[in-house]
């Protein structure tokens, strides 16, 4: 699957949108998850995904469906350019071995320090190498939704 990995990383951007992310699973749906500055729309959507399925037929891909979509308001962040991105945003990090007795943090991210996400948690800001994170997502603020 790296060939497809690169395949998307090569042919997104150039579409005008940055991939944020991508996965096929055991049924060979293959999400492809897209972002731009000014959000992404259903056209949008459309357009990536109409031009990736004749892509896919060219380079012999092989997948049974197709889903392009944006990534949300709980986006996961899978880089470490985004953990910059988002300073200041609330996310919840799962990190890959049980580290100070857990293995859940949730804080407000303050960007990063070398190859470090920091983390600011109830208990201080926490260094985290980035390669100790299994996965993280943002958590959305709605408290505009409350009014």
């Amino acid at each position: 699957m790296l060939r497809l990995g690169a395949l998307l990383e090569k042919t997104v951007p150039p579409l005008g949108f940055e991939l944020v992310d991508w996965d096929i699973g055991k049924s060979r749906l293959l999400r492809i998850f897209i972002d731009a500055p000014k959000g992404v729309s259903v056209d949008d959507c459309a357009r990536v995904s109409h031009h990736l399925t004749r892509l896919l037929a060219v380079e012999n891909i092989e997948y049974d469906r197709l889903e392009v979509s944006s990534p949300g308001l709980d986006r996961r962040l899978a880089k470490l350019t985004d953990f910059v991105r988002f300073a200041g945003e609330i996310a919840q990090v799962q990190l890959r071995e049980l580290t100070d007795g857990t293995r859940r943090l949730k804080g407000t991210l303050r960007g990063t320090e070398g190859g470090n996400v920091l983390l600011e948690t109830a208990t201080g800001t926490r260094a985290i190498p980035f390669d100790t994170i299994d996965h993280c997502r943002l958590i959305p603020n709605i408290e505009w939704r409350k009014a």
